[in-house]
């Protein structure tokens, strides 16, 4: 025998509100049975046995949510460029996070409300500890996940409107994206990041094959193109003394009053040099700080790579005080920085190697598992080493390229000697190589002969590509 109260809502409708009747089992079920209702269906308990309106409330929002999660999923799956830039836009991020937040609140809403109902009060004591622990359980999990995801969406919006702060969007030429990446060190005795790692990534923009094409920092008497501020300056090259490609920079930034249109004279005199240089129109610069890399490696945890000969730690300026060992290394981040910049048993020719290989290796080795876990320590990190003038609108396109390019084996071209001079180029070979390097890539995706004379087979490359190790 049992008994029922009845007490009165705001609606004004009498609900149930304490149950113990019959078998305690009986109680004890239809608690669990109202709890499993409302993390698959949330509202339905109260559609049930509590609130009818709040109920219907619940449900409704609920089934928006599952329809707009169910949209998305779907347009992930067939349209993943614009899947990517609807991820990366602020103004979505804002109202997701904001969505997020709200499905949490509910949520733990109902799942309390829902323990009220069941009349935790009539059931055995063993019975109502294990039901309000199983709650709070349930509680925490589903909320508390709904929480950390909008704390890794509003992380993501500050990290792209932080970084990603470009507003000229520029189209892709002749099928491609160029992107110049430079990566420098701001040292304590420098004004600034003087770039000495300077890299032209040319991106096919359906395949995303990629072609890096290395540029050594002490290029000789660089051209500039006509009509620009340092061809004015320098119309026979860049021929001042100890003037190099990676002096460009620091030149134009030492002469800031001659540039009024530009914010950044170093970057856009870099970018007018390496297009003059290669005959590619440049899309976008990424700028990488050196010294800030190994707190982006190490929130990525870190790089493994097949090292090919002993690399010193330290050196020119300072004592060494390690070696990177040849074999299989998982790098940290110091060591990795040391592994890309180090020059003191070698010469900027094998470092630029390094430094390319790294790139490759962070590329093929990054994966979604670890930037989930590690996300607010790479966006981070992130933030301190990169700058750029990709806008955030473009991102989703980036990204999604990005995904592309780790999947097929990545190109590189260095401009070093034998074959060219560096104290006395010949740009019009330099050119021949950027554009037979273009076409060879190119023809890995149309069907034609490769040197070899095997075909490319888009299968075997993606396999190639995904060893652990990256040979170096």
């Amino acid at each position: 025998m049992g008994f029922v109260i009845l007490a009165p809502m705001s609606a004004g409708a009498p609900i149930l509100s304490t149950v113990v009747t019959g078998d305690a089992s009986v109680r004890f079920r239809r608690a669990l049975t109202l709890l499993v209702m409302t993390v698959l269906v949330p509202g339905s308990a109260q559609l049930v046995a509590g609130n009818k309106r709040i109920g219907r409330i619940a449900v409704r929002a609920f089934a928006v949510g599952a329809i707009f999660t169910a949209g998305l999923a779907v347009v992930g799956l067939l349209w993943r460029a614009e899947f990517l830039r609807l991820l990366t836009t602020p103004h979505f991020l804002s109202v997701l996070r904001l969505a997020l937040v709200g499905y949490a609140v509910a949520w733990a809403f109902l799942i309390v409300d829902a323990w009220r109902i069941a009349g935790p009060l009539g059931l055995a004591q063993r019975q109502r500890l294990s039901l309000t622990a199983l709650n709070g359980v349930v509680c925490l999990g589903l909320s508390g996940s709904l929480l950390f995801a909008s704390h890794v969406v509003a992380v993501q919006r500050d990290f792209i409107a932080s970084v990603f702060g470009g507003t000229e969007v520029t189209a892709s030429e002749s099928g491609r994206y160029n992107v110049l990446l430079l990566g420098g060190d701001a040292g304590p005795m420098r004004t600034g990041i003087r770039p000495d790692s300077i890299t032209v990534a040319s991106i096919d923009a359906e395949t995303g094959r990629a072609v890096l094409f290395g540029l050594p920092r002490n290029l000789a008497n660089v051209p500039f193109p006509e009509g620009t501020v340092m061809d004015r300056q320098f119309p026979d090259g860049f021929d001042c003394d100890g003037c190099y490609l990676n002096g460009v920079h620091t030149w134009a930034n030492d002469n800031a009053e001659l540039f009024p249109q530009t914010d950044d004279p170093g970057i856009e005199a870099t970018t007018h040099t390496v297009e003059e240089i290669t005959g590619l129109s440049i899309n976008y610069y990424v700028l990488i700080d050196l010294k800030g890399f190994q707190d982006l490696v190490d929130a990525l945890g870190g790089v493994t790579i097949d090292v090919g000969e002993r690399i010193p730690i330290g050196g020119i300026g300072g004592d060494i005080t390690g070696w990177i060992e040849p074999g299989t290394q998982h790098l940290d981040g110091y060591q990795t920085l040391w592994f890309a910049r180090s020059r003191a048993t070698s010469d900027d020719y094998s470092r630029m190697a390094r430094q390319k290989c790294v790139l490759n290796a962070m590329l093929k080795q990054l994966d979604p598992q670890t930037v989930v876990a590690n996300f607010g320590d790479i966006a981070a990190a992130g933030k301190q080493v990169i700058s750029t003038s990709i806008p955030h609108s473009e991102l989703g396109t980036f990204v999604d390229l990005a995904l592309k390019t780790r999947r097929l084996p990545v190109s590189t071209v260095s401009f070093v000697p034998p074959r060219i001079n560096t104290g006395d180029p010949d740009w019009a070979l330099i050119r021949s190589m950027v554009s037979g390097a273009i076409e060879k890539s190119e023809a890995r995706d149309d069907g034609t002969p490769t040197p070899g004379g095997q075909k490319s087979n888009p299968r075997r490359d993606a396999n190639q590509s995904t060893d652990l190790a990256t040979s170096c």
